[in-house]
């Protein structure tokens, strides 16, 4: 396979492309679901192919194939540099950067494909029975996924690259009705890790909890509303790190003039206390890519520090339009979809506040727990997130659990009031969506933050 996209290469370039690229990709998932004590699907899919791109003058084409074959190939490359449109102008150079070459294998203990699916089936049986603890409980969901991608990437600046991304996840969801109310609670634990991820999991605790938590939740009061001080969890702090602020600092974004950060490199955007970063290279993570799709290193991005923000994520294109460097977050779904670029793992930095610390100076207000939904807005910078559900403080003290609430506020002003920031931390892994349904995985969170927000619902 190395030949012939070496050859393709070749051909691309004849062919008048300035930098070109051709990256193949051999994609494995596995899904398999229980719900209520039965198996309810079971899922195994694999598709590869190759995407080529060319970029002449300011203009980039891209083509892709799955047909493997060696003249499948060298026809579909030239398709390429034909798509690029030749009429533009000279685009700005792209920036120097030392491409590596060789092969970097997963660091994982149990390649997933070496388990039995019997044996994933029982530990998704065991989990979901565990949920299943009482009457009240009226559904119990289980879920394990896998995935392993390897990639060829290979490129006219020197990149001649193989590695091995391998994900899994393992969640569950429980559902509580006393007959008047119904609430749910889940759990979900994931990264690029092999089945150990798994192994490592008390399983009878993680649906034990599942099953309490929800039934808890039948007993939540209504939540208060209106501006409060509230503690927001990693769930929700993520939540804003990666839908308003990581969106809007993707230089894409920026340079069609569609994010509310353009132009504010330099400024004070949030309390001192406020580092965020976007980091590839976090051990363990969903987000964490040895290489973006584009051969570039996955690397640590700080967007703020000390509440100065300091600059964008970028793909080489952008890099290239903005004269600065690649920063690992040139990413695609696979080899049927373009570049964009796109987060990894996106958190704010924990502080020097235990949470008893933050919650003891409050007279009234809130702290969230679990995050269910949230808005994207990279153009105004609004921020709107769901909870599942929190807990009211009231003279220094948590009082009780509160059902579900909305929290809205400027994303920018919510992090300038922000007055704690606590030391633990937490990522959560989940999916990320951009453009028509491309998506990519990654990881938010981070720590606790002491904030006022608009508070509504229930």
């Amino acid at each position: 396979m190395r030949d012939i996209l070496h050859e393709a290469l070749e051909r691309m370039t004849e062919n008048g492309a300035e930098f070109c690229d051709a990256r193949f990709q051999q994609l494995s998932m596995l899904s398999v679901k229980v719900v209520d004590g039965g198996v309810r699907s079971i899922k195994n899919d694999s598709m590869s192919g190759v995407c080529f791109r060319s970029r002449i003058g300011g203009s980039w084409g891209y083509s892709s194939t799955v047909s493997l074959d060696k003249e499948s190939l060298l026809e579909a490359c030239l398709e390429a540099p034909r798509n690029a449109n030749r009429g533009t102008a000279p685009g700005d150079p792209l920036p120097e950067y030392r491409f590596d070459t060789g092969t970097v294998k997963a660091k994982v203990r149990y390649y997933p494909a070496d388990i039995a699916l019997e044996e994933k089936l029982a530990d998704l049986m065991e989990l979901d029975k565990a949920q299943r603890i009482e009457a009240r409980i009226v559904n119990t969901n289980s879920e394990y996924d896998e995935g392993l991608k390897r990639n060829i990437l290979i490129n006219s600046m020197g990149a001649d690259l193989e590695w091995e991304e391998i994900r899994t996840r393992v969640t569950a969801m429980t559902v509580a009705s006393d007959g008047d109310r119904t609430e749910f609670y889940y759990d979900a634990h994931g990264g690029t890790k092999g089945y150990e991820l798994v192994k490592e999991l008390d399983l009878n605790e993680i649906g034990d909890k599942c099953a309490r938590e929800a039934i808890a939740m039948l007993l939540a009061k209504k939540p208060p509303s209106g501006l409060l001080t509230c503690i927001s969890d990693p769930g929700i702090t993520g939540t804003l790190a990666h839908e308003v602020i990581g969106h809007a600092a993707e230089a894409d974004e920026v340079v069609k003039n569609r994010s509310f950060l353009t132009g504010v490199v330099g400024e004070r955007v949030a309390s001192d206390l406020i580092t965020m970063v976007d980091d590839g290279t976090v051990p363990g993570a969903r987000g964490t890519i040895p290489y973006d799709d584009e051969g570039i290193r996955g690397s640590r991005t700080v967007l703020i520090e000390n509440g100065i923000y300091k600059g964008y994520m970028h793909s080489l294109e952008t890099a290239a339009m903005m004269n600065e460097a690649p920063t690992g977050n040139g990413r695609a779904e696979d080899y049927s979809r373009r570049v964009w670029v796109r987060m990894t793992n996106t958190y704010f930095e924990p502080g020097d506040w235990t949470l008893e610390e933050m919650v003891e100076d409050i007279d009234f207000g809130v702290v969230t727990d679990k995050t269910i939904s949230g808005m994207e807005d990279p153009v105004g910078g609004g921020f709107e997130a769901q909870t599942l559900r929190g807990y009211l403080i009231e003279r220094g003290k948590i009082s009780g659990m509160i059902r579900s609430f909305a929290l809205t506020g400027d994303a920018l002003e919510i992090l300038k009031t922000t007055d704690a920031v606590g030391k633990d931390f937490k990522l959560d892994g989940g999916t990320c969506g951009k453009g028509i349904e491309d998506w990519a995985p990654v990881s938010t969170g981070g720590a606790y933050c002491r904030s006022k927000i608009m508070v509504g619902g229930g």
